[in-house]
């Protein structure tokens, strides 16, 4: 497959009263067309920093200190105006956690949508995107206000105006997060077979592994400013590899068995105000040893995924001796 993004190395810092804040520290992503693509990890992992980057759509405290980022062929970081609005307009679609803030409350929804399509649609131009996002009333959506739709009708009308222009990148914040577990299932089954129809390629940021990796072809797992672990969906939650997928997964709900206790991580997810020269997850990991806290671990590819763990292999041996339990 064709590289669509390429992340490499990549350093953004927030500036605030009290100095710096790193968000990503040397973050790596390489995006394929026409893949599913789940980007999980607690908040404060980068998750969000990183995918609003690919658009540069990052407040203006925030900061490229190093590393490179291309979107098809574009660089996205050193792009003039002109080139990045071509950019997001053609290529770049977007959607936000919260529908009901993506939206303009006081305009009409068709009016929107018909922004977001360009040009002069019709309204059956419209109702047709509409329908596309599974939604089954267009005529009554276009004439109402983003008030006046449940949470999982707005975010399918966000999810219409992403497409609108057939992006062949299309990012979701959170998609889920503010909408009824009921749903969920059904907004993620619409990204992806929006994705498939037009053969684009779909980035999922999110908290909730298990509901976003049923979903999607490979995972990538932040932490601390880093992608610790990305392979296949199967590979990485099958095995991890790295403690922090171990952790992650063992504090989601969804597989545990009855009478069951969930574990969660001890400790909170570093701030850093700078490189860390040191694993980032050492103080919250139960496999650390001295090397952790006193050498900085580098990506490598092991068991069909790429990992940043000094001791991967123990954790996948780990992960074996309790998938054996």
């Amino acid at each position: 497959m064709t590289a669509l993004a390429d992340i490499r190395d990549l350093v953004m810092s927030y500036r605030t009263g009290h100095g710096g804040l790193r968000a990503l520290d040397g973050a790596d992503l390489r995006l394929e067309a026409g893949e599913t693509v789940a980007v999980v990890g607690e908040s404060g992992s980068g998750k969000t920093t990183l995918g609003m980057a690919i658009g540069r759509l990052l407040p203006e405290e925030a900061e490229c200190e190093s590393g490179t980022l291309s979107v098809a062929g574009t660089d996205v970081l050193r792009s003039d105006p002109e080139r990045l609005r071509a950019l997001r307009r053609d290529k770049l679609g977007f959607v936000f956690q919260n529908p009901m803030t993506a939206l303009d409350p006081t305009m009409r929804v068709g009016k929107q949508v018909a922004r977001a399509i360009g040009g002069r649609p019709s309204g059956d131009d419209v109702a047709a995107l509409l329908l596309r996002a599974e939604l089954s009333d267009p005529a009554r959506v276009i004439r109402a206000y983003p008030h006046e739709l449940s949470g999982g009708m707005a975010q399918r009308v966000v999810i219409a105006m992403a497409i609108a222009r057939q992006p062949a990148l299309l990012i979701a914040d959170e998609p889920t997060a503010s909408l009824d577990a009921s749903i969920r299932e059904k907004i993620m089954a619409t990204l992806n077979r929006l994705r498939d129809e037009a053969g684009a390629t779909l980035v999922v940021l999110s908290h909730d592994l298990r509901l976003i990796a049923r979903h999607s072809d490979r995972v990538a797992v932040m932490y601390g400013g880093r992608v610790v672990e990305a392979g296949k969906v199967e590979t990485v939650l099958d095995a991890p590899a790295h403690p922090y997928t171990a952790a992650l997964l063992a504090a989601a709900a969804g597989s545990e068995r009855p009478g069951q206790r969930l574990s969660p991580i001890p400790g909170t997810p570093p701030s850093l105000s700078g490189r860390c020269e040191a694993c980032a997850f050492a103080p919250r990991c139960a496999l650390a040893q001295q090397r952790c806290h006193d050498e900085r671990p580098e990506p490598r590819e092991i068991a069909g995924r790429r990992v940043i763990c000094h001791f991967a292999e123990a954790a996948l041996a780990a992960a074996g001796r309790a998938r054996r339990a």
